[in-house]
């Protein structure tokens, strides 16, 4: 008899689903903000790990619907550039090469998801595509 209160618990919260709010959050503008809020955060903490003398740093610039992360040393200086278009938010290296395009989806099950090459990735997922190699080839 539990089990099926339970049930219908579940099934009364499911039917109450705000999907407007959740929807309206799943958009390019707003993902885009959240991926820069999070980069922000893993130049931070890449940042925390250097030894004091190091002889590089990661920078984050800022500029209208583009972000760009940089690795700043001696000699080098390399970037990735994510930048809010029109139908995805465009990640280029910085030479501005391509590396690949987020979209997004708004799932049955009410989750925004990010796509790219036709695979669902969640946010550390496409932040690690998009700055592996950066943060960690040289140093």
């Amino acid at each position: 008899m539990r089990d099926k209160v339970e049930n219908d618990d579940a099934k009364k919260d499911i039917s109450k689903f705000d999907w407007v709010t959740a929807r309206s959050s799943c958009t390019l503008p707003k993902v885009f903000k959240t991926l820069r809020i999070q980069v922000e955060e893993d130049v931070k903490t890449r940042n925390a790990q250097r030894l004091k003398n190091s002889p590089y740093e990661f920078l984050l610039k800022e500029d209208v619907d583009e972000f760009t992360v940089l690795l700043e040393a001696e000699g080098v200086q390399q970037s990735v550039i994510f930048k809010l278009a029109e139908h995805a938010i465009l990640v280029r290296g910085g030479e501005g090469n391509p590396m690949f395009e987020v979209t997004l989806a708004f799932d049955d099950e009410g989750k925004c998801r990010l796509n790219v090459d036709d695979k669902q990735r969640d946010f550390w997922q496409v932040r690690r595509m998009a700055l592996e190699d950066l943060l960690f080839r040289h140093y």
